[in-house]
Parts: C-alpha cells; structure tokens; sequence
C-alpha cells in the first residue's frame, strides 16, 4: 500500500478537481422568509393612503411619513431609498434603480439612510420633500422604497418595495397628448361574402406636464363619408414626456377603395383639477381592393361564359341534327317519287 499510494495521488487530485470544477458554486440568496411591506403613514402608523400626492409651491418643505412593516420571525436592516418614478412598458409604476442617479422628483426627497424592524415589528420613518426654486410647473414623479440587497459571488441582486409619490409643482397645468406613427392596415377576409378588419396604431405621446390619460376614438369613413365605423381606443396612464403605443381593430370594413381612418384624443388628468385639456387629431388613408369580391365576380362570369358557349353549342347541334334529319327525310322522299314500282 505504501508504494501504490504515491503513484494513485496524482489520479486522485485530478479526478477532486475534474469534481470541483464541473459542480458550481451556488451564490448566497436573501433569506426566503423576509417579507415587508412599506406604506404612507403619519406619525401613529400606515395611514390608509396608497401613495402621497402632493401640491406644493417651488421652495416649499413638507415632512411626510412611511411605515416599514417587517412580517419574518428575524430582525433585518432595510435601505431606504428615492428616485425619479416612472412607467413601464405596461404601464406599470418603478423608479429608477440605484446604479441610475435622478434628476427630478427623487432628488426632492431626504430620508434617513437605513432603519432596522426587528420581528413582526413596524417602524414610521419621516422624510422631507422640498420644491427648489424655479421648478417648472407640473407633475414630477418619484417613488420612496425600503431595500435589501443579497450579494452571491460577484452579483448583487436588490430586492425593493415601496410607493409613488407624486409631487405637483404649483402653475399652470397643462394636459396635451400628441399622436405619432399613426398606421392603418386593412386585413382582408378571403371569404368574398365576410367584410374585412382595420388595424390602427399609432404612438400617444404625453406633451403636457401632468400625468393623464386619455379618451380616443377611432373613426373608419368608406365610401367618401357615406358610410363609417369607430371604436373606443382608450390611452392609459401617461407621464410628463412620457408614451406609450395603442393597437385597435375595427371589424366589418368592406374594401371598398380608400378608406380614411381619424384618431381622436381628449386628454384627462386623474384628480379633475382645473386644467388646459388640448385633444389632438390625425388621420391617415389606406386604398383598398375588393381582390375576394372581384376574384368571385371573375369566377361567375367564367362560369357563365362557360355556360353560354356550352349551350350555344348544344342549341348549334341540336340545329345541324334536325336539318340533317330534314335532308334525309327530302332525300328518301325523292327516292321514293322516282320509284317505278312505287
């Protein structure tokens, strides 16, 4: 053993670091069992509100609340962090992360760096928010969350929950929306007896400086203006600057040569405050052709031909057998009257 030993150490370290390479390391994760959540508050606890909105004059400084509630069985070290606020692509509300710096409503808020919640415990935080001077009338978005960061190997993942606070600088408010990219594109139904299907997108964006949505409506005129379709094409939630894309389909459309198509949208800002709504129009025409419809007539009309050639020929036939019928019928009648014997 003592001589087969030397000679099997070399296999052996290989083999533990063909092992050791081939198994990863798995990285550390946040504890499973952390949950919390983070609420506007007032000073005796969550105070019922989803988020702060806020109006406020430019230089202005106001305290405000948030309540982090911590529902694990351990203590644990929140970050508390703000930033500029904004939408998703689905129209959902984020801020931005911490590798972004803002550069609007997040630099208005200052609170405490850290807070630590021990178990099943809840613990109201105050922050402040101030309007510097000159800040341009409207809304400037911001959300406030309490964080925890899990570091594996080299990646650092942030786990965050929080809420939107909307600030609104005092001024004159100013709803508008712009219609871009608009497109209108006819889908044909090859069944010759079924209408078609029109397609209308177009990009909404939010010209104003507050947040809105908007009513649209999407009109569809055939036949110079004789005849029209429309449909509902509502504009969710919009950000100052921000946009965002609308798809509607209007059914039963007959292709039948241009079709001019009109979006229309009143603006709306979510509390009903007084405000300068400016709607915004634009149209587009799309030509279209009959192609099933004229494919069909095409059809009968072969079809018919088809069948006035064929009759025309039977009718020529039945004709030439009746006057060869008469020919024979005048020959043997000849014959016969030159008979003889007749």
């Amino acid at each position: 053993m003592i001589r087969i030993l030397p000679r099997a150490l070399p296999r052996l370290l290989a083999v533990l670091a063909a092992v050791l390479v081939a198994v990863p390391i798995a990285p550390a994760a946040a504890d499973p069992a952390l949950t919390w959540s983070v609420q506007p508050a007032n000073q005796q606890g969550p105070d019922g509100r989803r988020w702060i909105e806020l109006t406020l004059d430019p230089g202005q400084t106001v305290t405000e609340h948030l309540a982090v509630r911590n529902f694990s069985d351990n203590t644990f070290d929140f970050s508390l962090k703000a930033a500029d606020g904004y939408l998703t692509d689905k129209g959902r509300f984020n801020m931005l992360p911490s590798n972004r710096a803002s550069a609007d409503g997040g630099t208005w808020i200052q609170v405490q760096e850290k807070v630590t919640v021990g178990a099943k415990e809840t613990k109201v935080v105050p922050f402040t928010i101030t309007v510097p001077e000159g800040t341009s009338p409207g809304d400037h978005p911001a959300g406030i969350a309490a964080t925890v960061t899990s570091t594996g190997g080299t990646v650092a993942v942030e786990s965050r929950v929080g809420f939107r606070v909307m600030m609104r600088a005092t001024g004159t408010v100013r709803a508008a929306v712009a219609i871009n990219d608009l497109t209108a594109t006819y889908q044909q139904s090859w069944n010759p007896f079924s209408a078609g299907t029109i397609r209308v997108r177009y990009t909404a964006t939010s010209d104003g400086n507050v947040a809105m949505t908007g009513t649209g409506r999407v009109t569809i005129a055939e036949l110079f203006g004789l005849a029209s379709h429309d449909t509902e094409a509502e504009v969710e939630e919009l950000f100052p600057g921000g946009s965002r894309e609308v798809d509607a389909r209007i059914g039963g459309v007959w292709a039948l040569g241009p079709l001019s198509t009109t979006v229309n949208v009143t603006p709306a800002i979510r509390d009903g405050g007084p405000a300068a709504i400016l709607p915004s129009s634009a149209t587009v025409t799309v030509w279209t052709v009959p192609w099933p419809q004229l494919a069909l007539v095409a059809i009968l009309g072969a079809l018919f031909l088809a069948f006035r050639t064929i009759t025309r020929r039977r009718r020529q036939r039945l004709a030439d057998l009746l006057a060869r019928a008469r020919d024979e019928g005048r020959a043997e009648a000849t014959l016969v009257g030159q008979d003889p014997d007749k």
